[in-house]
């Protein structure tokens, strides 16, 4: 299996009439889509108009007033250890250990779900240019390299679903455009991808949209 390939499994996530308050705000008004191998869906709209909220319910870390979430026809509720094997999560936060190298981080996150080599997590550091950054405390790291290293744990993940909340926070345009190489590696070997992101990633490619919150 190539490095960045997605599991070799042929998903689809239906988001069916999603409805979802917080407090007194209906944030999540009849949200429905369809996300389909090798497609990229780009969640936009306004601070607080309830992206990361979306982002949640769709990995089944928050539950909604009413409507579904889908993996492959079947609730995510139904089968929650499945769909979490197929799932990446990134949040705004790296989940790093302060003390732990971005190898040791890796080999841990990592090593929680899948049996994973220490070549395939330096391959990984090296592709996310952070050779020179193995063996250090990630206290020691940039906001953009700690970025990296959070956004390494999804690559090694090798799911087919990955859920991005700003992936690109912190990257400076070099960083952006080396992320955009491994989301567009991802799509092509049948991966998906949702993400909230102030930017749009891979525009122009084909399988690629938008979904807007008001």
């Amino acid at each position: 299996m190539s490095l960045l390939a997605p599991a070799n499994v042929q998903g689809r996530l239906d988001a069916r009439d999603v409805h979802l308050w917080r407090g007194e705000r209906h944030l999540l008004r009849g949200t429905s889509f369809t996300l389909q191998a090798g497609e990229l869906l780009q969640i936009v709209g306004p601070n607080g108009v309830g992206k990361t909220s979306l982002l949640r319910c769709l990995a089944g870390l928050l539950p909604m007033e009413t409507g579904s979430v889908e993996w492959c026809g079947t609730p995510v509720h139904e089968q929650r250890d499945q769909f979490q094997q197929q799932l990446a999560y990134l949040a705004h936060t790296n989940a790093l250990k302060a003390d732990l190298t971005p190898l040791e981080n890796l080999r841990y996150g990592c090593g929680l779900r899948r049996v994973v080599k220490v070549t395939e997590i330096r391959d990984v550091l090296v592709r996310l240019q952070l050779g020179s950054c193995v063996d250090l405390p990630a206290r020691s790291l940039s906001a953009g390299q700690k970025r990296r290293v959070a956004l390494g744990r999804v690559l090694l993940s090798q799911a087919p679903l990955w859920i991005l909340d700003e992936p690109i926070t912190n990257l400076d345009v070099t960083g952006i455009a080396l992320f955009e190489d491994c989301m567009g590696a991802h799509l092509s070997g049948g991966g998906m991808i949702v993400t909230a992101a102030h930017q749009l990633l891979l525009q122009g490619r084909s399988g690629v949209r938008t979904l807007e919150l008001h």
